[in-house]
Order: C-alpha cells, then sequence, then structure tokens
C-alpha cells in the first residue's frame, strides 16, 4: 500500500464514564466507515480530565491494562478491522498508576502499550499526583499498519523522545493530548500557546521526516474541586506531514471525526533531500544526557 488513512476523534467529555466510551466508538465507526485503517483517541478520553486537582477518590478511575476498557476497545478493533491507538489511566499495582497508551491489532489483540515518560506539575495540571512515569522507553509498536511512535501529550514537547522513536524506525508519531487554556489568561496567550503547541510537533516532522498526529480534547471542563475556574480545551487536533506542513485541523471548539489520508512514500523521499540522519554528530553529542552543562 502507498497509502493509510488516518482517523482523528476529538470529542469533549464529562463524568459519565459509559458515555465517554459511547462517544468515542461512534467516532471510530464514522472514520472506519470513511476508509480509516488507523484512528487515535485522544488523552484519557474515558473520564474528565481529573488532574486538575490533588483526591485520592480519582485513582478509582484507574483500571488495569488489559482490562474492561481494552476488551471493549479491541472488540471494536476487531469488528471494523482496524489499528486503535487509546488512551487509559493504568492500574498497574495498588498505589501504583501510569498514564497508558494501548495499541490495539485489527484483531482486537493488544499489539502494544505506552507508559507516558514526561508527566507535568502546573496549576490544574496535577499530573505528578496521579502518574508514576512511564519505565517501557521509547519503542516504536509494530502493527499492521506500520511502526507507530505513540508518545502522549507532554512528550510532545520534548525532541529527544520524537527523535528516539524515529530512530527505532517510527513510520509516525503519534500524540493523544488533553491540553488547555486557563480562562483568565488574556487571548493573545491563549494565541501564543497554542501556536507554540502545534509549532513544536511540526518541528518534530521536519527533524525527523515523518508525518505526526496529534489528538486533543475539546470543550470546557470545570474543576471538580472548585479551586480554578476549569481547563477550556483548545481542540485543533491535526496531521503534520514529513516536512511539517498541515494536511488537516479540526475545530478548535467543536467535537469533530476527521480522516487524513498519508503517502508512505514520502518519508523516504524527504529524507532523501534531508539526510538529517545521515548528517547527526552522534560522535559529539555525549552532554545531551547532561541536566545542565553550566
Amino acid at each position: 500500500m502507498t497509502s493509510l488513512k488516518v482517523g482523528l476523534v476529538q470529542q469533549a467529555c464529562n463524568r459519565d464514564k459509559n458515555h465517554n466510551i459511547e462517544k468515542s466508538i461512534a467516532g471510530i465507526r464514522e472514520c472506519a466507515a470513511r476508509g480509516a485503517e488507523l484512528v487515535v483517541l485522544q488523552e484519557l478520553h474515558t473520564n474528565i480530565y481529573f488532574c486538575q486537582a490533588e483526591s485520592v477518590e480519582m485513582f478509582n478511575l484507574a483500571e488495569p491494562i488489559p482490562g474492561e476498557s481494552t476488551q471493549r476497545f479491541g472488540e471494536v478493533a476487531k469488528e471494523l478491522g482496524i489499528v486503535l491507538v487509546t488512551s487509559l489511566f493504568e492500574r498497574r499495582a495498588p498505589g501504583l498508576y501510569h498514564n497508558t497508551a494501548v495499541v490495539l491489532e485489527r484483531d482486537g489483540s493488544i499489539a502494544g502499550k505506552y507508559r507516558k515518560m514526561h508527566i507535568p506539575d502546573d496549576p490544574a495540571y496535577y499530573e505528578k499526583f496521579y502518574f508514576t512515569p512511564g519505565d517501557l522507553g521509547f519503542h516504536p509498536i509494530e502493527t499492521s499498519v506500520g511502526r507507530l511512535g505513540v508518545l502522549v501529550c507532554w512528550d510532545q514537547w520534548y525532541p529527544e523522545a520524537a527523535r528516539l522513536m524515529a530512530m527505532g524506525g517510527a513510520d509516525l508519531l503519534i500524540y493523544p493530548t488533553a491540553i488547555g487554556w486557563d480562562r483568565k489568561d488574556e487571548f493573545s496567550e491563549h494565541t501564543r500557546q497554542r501556536d507554540a503547541w502545534e509549532i513544536s510537533q511540526r518541528g518534530h516532522a521536519v527533524a525527523n521526516g515523518i508525518p505526526v498526529i496529534a489528538v486533543n480534547r475539546v470543550g470546557f471542563e470545570e474543576d471538580f474541586s472548585g479551586i480554578t475556574e476549569g481547563i477550556q480545551f483548545w481542540g485543533h487536533s491535526f496531521v503534520a506531514g514529513s516536512q511539517g506542513e498541515l494536511l488537516a485541523v479540526a475545530s478548535g471548539d467543536q467535537e469533530e471525526n476527521m480522516v487524513v489520508e498519508l503517502d508512505r512514500t514520502r518519508s523516504e523521499n524527504v529524507r532523501r533531500i534531508w539526510p538529517f540522519f545521515r548528517d547527526r554528530r552522534i560522535d559529539a553529542y555525549q552532554d545531551i544526557t547532561q541536566r545542565f552543562l553550566v
């Protein structure tokens, strides 16, 4: 095959887990009906973004992998004959939890998983309280539609993560995401933040010569603790090609299911004219593993 159709499901979420799952499945079905062979869901799509505040009660939302959600989404993947990227709150053991992306194959089996490596701790994004940093490294997941370099949200700011996935042979970089604005910030700050988010990921596409798929939440979610004014998730899910060109961009304020066709030959052609991997000075990068150099 010289092309791959990819589906992106951008949705709003509420406290009703089953409602959120049914909405995700409806989006998956729509994308598959439009020819998608690979469908990507947003970060933590089965529940609210519970990291807006710290509460031990929220750990009750976590589930084992494999578990109920992987079973349900696996059945959908098998029925539709697609590869599916999900994002779940993993209960690994009592007191040990991860933010985990799970890739399901066409037959419904688990092709692999990735545990979020970079964990933020910012106002309204208190993820360090909930998630243990990932321990599976940066390794693409082999599937029937190619090698998927699956990362999650905060990982998207780190060129090292994208590079290691690309060096591992990833055909695509995929970022399930939950990012939005503090409603107290000025509009100009909103624009700067969203532009920076998009530019960073398009830069990964350019630097590595492979497409990037970013799927974000959309809509307003109140802070369940009532302390802050909540988060306005900015949507804007997008697909960038191997030179960072935008192939599709979703709404900033509406739920949307997109299907985008990717040219599988383009990465090879781009890497021939921009041979960044050839010219890397791997003999001079030892200091990159240091925290800081002064």
